[in-house]
């Protein structure tokens, strides 16, 4: 079992959310409605997998202060050297941790969400 079984990352603009995650890890989104005021946009996970969705709704704004979910990537270089031009900003450059946990980065992100980012050790 995982300690995290579904994120959801709030945005005020879906579509500049999607386009901002797009760009920066270069991620294809499934488009989805739980409710008919939710829109969503889930981010590719196997069926076993922890998943996520980036999430309108009116119960949810975005914040640079809540829970921080680190998303995995295996070039972390790459995806921070995206982040400004995507209209983020690298608020934590990569840091090593330890051996084995690998490096991290934090984000702010389109929509003003912070959110991590977590590259293992190759």
């Amino acid at each position: 079992m995982n300690a995290l079984n579904w994120f959801e990352i709030p945005a005020n603009d879906l579509q500049r959310a999607i386009g901002f995650y797009q760009s920066v890890l270069g991620l294809s989104f499934t488009p989805d409605t739980c409710f008919d005021d939710i829109e969503m946009a889930v981010f590719p996970h196997s069926e076993t997998g922890v998943g996520g969705a980036l999430v309108k709704a009116a119960h949810l704004q975005p914040n640079a202060q809540g829970t921080i979910a680190y998303l995995g990537t295996s070039e972390l270089d790459a995806v921070l050297a995206r982040v400004p031009t995507a209209g983020g900003a690298v608020l934590k450059p990569k840091t090593f941790l330890h051996e084995d946990i690998g490096h991290i980065a934090v984000i702010r992100d389109s929509e003003g969400n912070t959110v991590g980012l977590h590259m293992p050790m190759q």
